[in-house]
């Protein structure tokens, strides 16, 4: 008999962006890995919200996705505290699944441990089921729950079919099933459903992107080297076709097609690379609108598929090409250069203050939901240029290795045992791969001590990035890291790194000690 999962999760915040605004070809990708390793998605429990939950008000409204005889099901739109509390007769119905071993695992999509999704994950918690999931925040509360979570990760970076492969891949691992990843693609004879303008997501697009600037990274570093010194020139060309990549994501993603999106994203692309990433973007997503609307054009007067795809990725990636080369271009390089310009004149105004003030917000930032929105689409901007960054540092030193520090003090020196095994995953992740900093948030939000250590290592941390003019990149291994600084500031970025990491573990166990004494008196 085949295993049986269960799917549960919300919409969320950065998921949102990484394909969470389109629940149904999210869960689809599932199914289709799921069936490849001989699993059976037996129930769903899925909130999408109309906008990311990052900004979500009285007025943001939902539906909740279920299983029904094998197929999906939404129910009708309501307000999103209505849908909460439906949502928990089905955690309820869940949580008895798992207890009678109805289910074998589930798949958690930025769910809510503590609230709509509490009695399955302490059900599972207690039947010691295999968890596999992405969101950060989620991830680290269900780990503290008792989770038995086999893979995990952060959003960022990810998409539906990119997720979809982890978590069976885990699964199959750990059942030892033959699993072989479906690449296919989907026909680019089609439109995707939903509205072509709700697609747009510059926040998406530049986080699909990010594999893109990591290379260029990883090439400049290496042309550090005498031996590959040839590649400064493979450096300078993906300085050149990074408006390219955007422009191609981004008409894939707006106009819901494949190949013909992505045809129509490079020709917009190439013709609008002046304009810098910001320009790319611009472009492709004006190429996306202009191939939905002549495909769907197409298709409503039976114009054959070929004829069809031509027309909408040729003539869509040349109107928005031209468009972007005369029109977008100059003002979109105006803003990066603006942008870019902006923060050297905080830096040469005083390079202590600006990193001590970038250092202390960035926390904030992310726990607000303002990273992503703001933040790494101007990591994204410094890179374009030399391949490094001042708040790329600022995020690796004030975030990931304070995140770091934290959760290896829970580690070696935690309040209470069980919380070693909670830490353990996120101090390797962050280490391991430069991201997942939300694995520290159950100790920082469960003591003040913790939070306040956090903010005061990343003030520090950050006030030495600026004194040391460093610039860097996040999302690489930290190993890595000090090699992608800038010229001659490697041994720099280290020092960074490790006082942030060093200062956080101290505090962190300082205020550990402190709790612990008194939970003995």
């Amino acid at each position: 008999m085949n295993k049986q999962v269960a799917i549960i999760g919300s919409s969320g915040g950065n998921l949102y962006n990484q394909g969470g605004n389109n629940p149904r070809l999210m869960i689809k990708e599932i199914f289709t890995q799921a069936q490849s390793a001989g699993i059976d998605i037996s129930y769903i429990q899925f909130i999408g919200a109309t906008s990311s939950m990052d900004n979500i008000n009285k007025g943001t409204n939902a539906k909740l996705y279920t299983l029904e005889n094998g197929e999906i099901t939404e129910s009708s739109e309501a307000p999103l505290d209505k849908i909460n509390e439906t949502a928990k007769a089905s955690d309820k119905q869940l949580a008895d699944k798992i207890m009678d071993g109805e289910i074998d695992a589930m798949m958690l999509l930025s769910c809510d441990p503590k609230g709509v999704n509490n009695l399955a994950i302490t059900a599972a918690a207690e039947k010691k089921i295999p968890l596999v999931g992405t969101g950060g925040t989620s991830i680290a509360n269900t780990q503290s729950l008792g989770g038995k979570v086999i893979s995990a990760s952060g959003t960022t970076g990810t998409t539906n079919r990119t997720r979809a492969v982890a978590f069976v891949s885990a699964l199959a691992k750990e059942w030892k099933l033959k699993y072989m990843p479906v690449l296919a693609s989907s026909s680019s004879g089609s439109v995707q459903d939903g509205s072509v303008w709700k697609r747009i997501n510059f926040r998406g697009i530049m986080m699909a992107a990010m594999p893109g600037f990591i290379s260029m990274a990883l090439v400049l570093a290496l042309s550090k080297i005498p031996a590959f010194a040839g590649l400064s020139t493979v450096f300078d060309t993906l300085i050149g076709i990074l408006p390219v990549v955007l422009a191609a994501i981004a008409a894939k993603q707006v106009s819901g097609m494949d190949e013909v999106g992505l045809v129509a994203g490079i020709i917009a692309g190439i013709l609008a690379k002046d304009g810098g990433i910001i320009g790319g973007m611009i472009a492709g997503i004006l190429a996306g609108i202009l191939t939905y609307y002549i495909s769907s054009f197409c298709f409503k007067h039976k114009v054959p598929g070929t004829t069809a795809n031509i027309a909408s990725g040729g003539i869509s990636g040349l109107t928005a090409g031209l468009t972007g080369m005369y029109l977008i271009a100059p003002a979109a390089l105006w803003f990066g250069n603006t942008v870019r310009w902006l923060i050297d004149l905080a830096l040469n105004y005083s390079p202590i203050l600006a990193g001590a003030v970038a250092g202390l917000l960035i926390w904030p930032a992310i726990i607000g939901g303002v990273y992503h929105a703001a933040i790494l689409p101007i990591i994204l901007l410094e890179m374009e240029k030399d391949g490094f960054s001042f708040l790329g540092a600022i995020d690796m030193t004030c975030l990931v290795m304070v995140s770091a520090g934290i959760t290896l003090a829970n580690v070696l020196f935690p309040k209470q045992k069980s919380e070693s095994a909670v830490a353990l995953p996120g101090f390797i992740i962050n280490i391991a791969f430069g991201t997942f900093v939300e694995a520290s948030y159950p100790f920082m939000f469960s003591s003040k001590k913790v939070f306040g250590g956090a903010l005061a290592a990343s003030t520090i941390a950050g006030a030495v990035v600026g004194w040391l003019g460093v610039k860097g990149t996040a999302y690489v291994p930290a190993v890595i890291a000090p090699m992608l600084a800038n010229p001659n500031k490697g041994i720099f970025f280290l020092v960074c790194m490790l006082s942030a990491a060093g200062l956080a573990f101290l505090l962190t166990t300082i205020a550990n000690q402190q709790d612990k004494h008194k939970l003995t008196k």
